[in-house]
């Protein structure tokens, strides 16, 4: 915990100690850009102080849960640091859910408080849960208050206008919160099942700060205090969370916050913007580079570019590196860890599949896949096991499933990867993507990786499917970049030389657009479970 009481000696015992703190720092200075404006540090705070006290006077207190419902937006910080303030703990729901997604996490949270934006689909979305009793106050706010229009009526007992909050300039006490404190509940993909929500910590969001900064000021250029962020991820997703919103702040860094992410917007912050920082997905990067008329040094602002939430093809970071002047740096953390794992060396030329090294204040093993859980060589591939004052310890309501990921003693990632003789942890794939077909194992992501090298593919995903005689096969899904065709026959030929006879796909998807996630990424789950709706 050496991290953790480093960043608590500033004063930072919790989420909301850290933003004021640096609130009080950099009052003057931009938090965030928005829509044309400046907002500085000590507007953010002061709007999420008046929050805080309208909602301290309708009874919210220390441990009541909060459901932010946002795109990105100055409404989310403003909701999250309120809560902050009061000891509350908040629920993200994201603009991807699906109503029975949105009733699921209510219930199962317990929450009865809902902010969100007066607009489509937030409102009408919001409106129901609220007639159907899901909800008792449901909060709104508007935009156009960020950039000079008037506060938002309230519009009955049962709505309060978060615009009308703010502009009363109102305060409260702020809420005695220890590190071991429930900040956020988060909620995985929900991959294998109904979603889970992760209980994060107080402590567990301040150490992954404070993590990331450590990794960052060892291994690049960073200039602390000057770095211009695009703010392109959706904050709602823990890795936007912790490795943009709070790290800006705990800074006192500007954050060009844009609600959603659009490769000709990005490109022009860069240019012209001054964005330096940038942490983004793979699909991200593939957008820019599909820009007309990309070309060497349009991104070369960028001092910092980091690849996180998936795995970036070597095709793509190479192509990058010719428009950054380096690759991005690769890293990776889940939900379960604030989004903070591993991070590469800036400049360093990754090979395919390398995901850089633990964090300062984490501890990363190899584990076999038997109730042993035993720890493996150098180069031997098994169960990426991960510890740190990052990692959470259970999910919200769930036992079981908590003692099953957490039975080493450590969290059982459900990645597959191995550790280098230099101490760089590898990724090869998710456990549960692995494919067998007549008996040998399949990666996923190795598939991927061969298939963006054809000149012809843009994205490319691949899962597995079951065939009666080899039990499964390899499917690639592919969308191509503009004007060009391609067929099974000849993609299993462009990859004879690349993958073994067993790992060549036995059947090609051609996509417009591949499925996303609402954090960006490409989504293999959709494409599994679309086949096998299909199937049944």
């Amino acid at each position: 915990m050496k991290l953790m009481d480093a960043v608590a000696c500033e004063g930072a015992q919790s989420v909301g100690a850290m933003f004021s703190g640096a609130c009080d720092r950099f009052a003057e200075r931009a938090l965030i850009e928005f829509c044309g404006r400046a907002i500085r540090f000590g507007e953010i705070a002061s709007a999420a102080a008046s929050v805080a006290a309208g909602l301290a006077a309708r009874g919210v207190a220390k441990g009541d849960v909060i459901a932010l419902y946002f795109r990105n937006t100055p409404h989310y910080p403003v909701l999250f640091f309120a809560a902050m303030r009061l000891g509350a703990v908040v629920v993200n729901l994201t603009p991807l859910d699906a109503a029975r997604e949105l009733r699921f996490k209510l219930a199962d949270t317990g929450a009865r408080i809902l902010a969100t934006l007066d607009e489509e689909p937030f409102r009408s979305q919001a409106a129901t849960l609220l007639d159907d009793g899901l909800i008792d106050l449901l909060l709104l706010g508007s935009d156009a208050y960020w950039t000079g229009g008037n506060p938002l009526a309230p519009a009955g007992k049962a709505f309060l206008s978060i615009d009308a909050m703010v502009a009363e300039a109102a305060a409260c006490p702020a809420a005695v919160v220890a590190p071991g404190d429930l900040a956020l509940i988060q909620y995985t993909g929900g991959t294998t099942g109904v979603p889970k929500g992760a209980l994060i910590t107080h402590g567990n969001l301040v150490s992954a700060v404070a993590m990331f900064d450590a990794a960052i000021a060892a291994t690049s250029n960073w200039r602390r205090g000057e770095e211009r962020h695009l703010g392109v991820l959706p904050l709602f997703h823990i890795y936007a969370l912790a490795g943009v919103l709070l790290r800006a702040i705990a800074n006192g860094e500007t954050i060009l916050l844009r609600d959603r992410f659009d490769a000709a917007q990005t490109l022009d912050d860069i240019r012209h913007g001054g964005a330096s920082f940038f942490f983004g997905v793979p699909t991200m990067f593939v957008a820019l580079l599909e820009l007309p008329g990309i070309a060497a040094g349009d991104l070369a602002s960028i001092s910092y570019c980091v690849s996180g939430g998936a795995p970036l093809p070597g095709e793509v970071a190479a192509r990058m590196a010719e428009l950054v002047g380096q690759p991005p740096v690769v890293g990776w953390g889940m939900t379960e860890t604030c989004g903070a794992g591993t991070l590469g060396r800036q400049g360093a030329a990754g090979e395919a599949g390398a995901i850089g090294h633990p964090l300062p204040g984490a501890s990363i093993e190899i584990l076999t896949l038997d109730a042993d859980r035993k720890p493996m060589g150098i180069g031997e591939v098994g169960e990426i096991a991960i510890c740190g004052p990052n990692v959470i310890t259970g999910y919200w309501n769930r036992p079981e499933e908590s003692a099953e990921a957490f039975a080493a003693g450590r969290l059982l990632t459900g990645d597959m990867g191995f550790i280098d003789a230099g101490g760089q942890v590898h990724l090869v794939d998710r456990r549960k993507d692995l494919i067998i077909a007549s008996g040998f194992n399949v990666y996923p992501r190795v598939v991927e990786e061969a298939i963006y090298e054809h000149p012809a593919v843009a994205e490319a995903l691949v899962y597995g499917e079951r065939d009666a005689y080899r039990g499964e096969v390899a499917v690639a899904a592919v969308s191509l970049r503009t004007g060009q065709t391609l067929d099974i026959g000849e993609l299993r030929e462009f990859l004879a030389d690349k993958l073994g006879r067993h790992e060549l796909p036995a059947r090609l998807e051609i996509h417009e657009a591949l499925p996303r996630t609402a954090a960006g990424k490409l989504s293999r789950k959709d494409l599994r479970d679309a086949a096998t709706k299909k199937d049944n």
